[in-house]
């Protein structure tokens, strides 16, 4: 930080066929509040064919870098690696902050010497959105596991709180200062989050930024003290059942192919077993599943609710179909992206 003057910031978006979203994130941007000349703006590009870059060009974004390996976590480590700023904003192109005060608030915690990162809390919902991004908002996840595993990391209608794993808070003003234990860390440090620079010399950035893989080394590092802020972000995640398997299958094959890489790091695993258990138990039983969207209809009237049962049956399966693939061959191969696009 220096001085009194605000801090730099450099927003990373890694991009691949993102026209669909593009536009109306960068806009958003665009439009804060905060001092224009402290940001700047970088797009890692994965070898787009669409108006992606013309979009990028169009808002006169400060940095346009080729991304070879093409993932969104490979774009993002490109340009970590290129940025300047004091503080590092990991946003997502289907991503939309709410709000012109946005970036201030999520950047206030950091007056606090001790506040290594900052995130969302809440997940932005819209009556006009479709169904799966509704259920998405009011459940807090895009994996429906998290919910039983409890390592979900934004707030959750369904559960009235924004993690089952244990941490110690205090409340501020406009945002809860929270401390990480490193045997429970949330799924953090994506879809709005900033971390300063100094966190990459304690977690430092390689081929690839896996967001909760780096969250939980940097508290495993002893940088466990972190900011919610009361603030939400938009997350264009899915349209309907179709891109809500083609997405939740990409996310088991990367895991897969990059875990037997030696690439990951969070534990999904060990110590959550008794959560996988209940998970796997409940989407085939169906009855918790329907309780759940009882509970929820009751908390929030919406339709979206419904989607509870299919998205955990879905995910069931896909997991269960990528593990025995896992199992039986020597190595997984990385989800193509030749034809991929928001």
């Amino acid at each position: 930080m220096s001085g009194t003057r605000p801090p730099t910031v450099s927003v990373v978006i890694p991009t691949l066929n993102s026209e669909r979203y593009l536009d109306e994130c960068l806009d958003a941007l665009r439009l804060q509040d905060y001092p224009r000349n402290r940001v700047e703006i970088i797009i890692a590009d994965g070898g787009s064919t669409d108006a992606t870059l013309s979009i990028a060009r169009h808002h006169e974004v400060d940095l346009i870098l080729d991304n070879p390996l093409r993932t969104g976590e490979a774009g993002k480590a490109v340009a970590i690696k290129a940025s300047s700023g004091e503080l590092v904003c990991t946003v997502d192109s289907d991503n939309v902050v709410v709000g012109t005060d946005w970036l201030s608030r999520m950047i206030a915690p950091f007056e606090d010497p001790a506040v290594i990162s900052s995130e969302v809390l809440y997940w932005d919902y819209s009556r006009d959105d479709s169904y799966v991004n509704r259920y998405q908002a009011l459940t807090g996840i895009n994996d429906p596991m998290c919910l039983w595993i409890g390592n979900y990391g934004r707030w959750s209608e369904l559960k009235g709180r924004w993690t089952d794993y244990p941490y110690l808070s205090e409340p501020r003003d406009g945002w809860e200062k929270v401390v990480l234990h490193p045997d429970f860390v949330p799924t953090m440090g994506a879809n709005g989050y900033i971390v300063r620079r100094r966190a990459f010399d304690a977690v430092p950035v390689g081929e690839y930024h896996f967001d909760i893989d780096f969250v939980h080394d940097l508290v495993a590092a002893g940088h466990g003290t972190v900011a919610r802020v009361d603030v939400a972000i938009r997350h264009h995640f899915c349209d309907g059942v179709q891109q809500f398997v083609r997405k939740t299958r990409r996310r088991s094959d990367d895991f897969f192919h990059f875990s037997a890489e030696g690439r990951r790091s969070y534990p999904w695993t060990r110590r959550r077993l008794t959560g996988i258990a209940r998970f796997v138990l409940s989407t085939v039983l169906v009855v918790p599943l329907l309780l759940d969207v009882a509970r929820g209809l009751r908390r929030r009237r919406d339709t979206a609710w419904l989607f509870h049962v299919p998205a955990c049956w879905i995910t069931l399966w896909i997991y269960a179909t990528s593990t025995i693939r896992w199992r039986l061959a020597a190595r997984t191969a990385e989800h193509d992206r030749r034809d991929w696009g928001q």
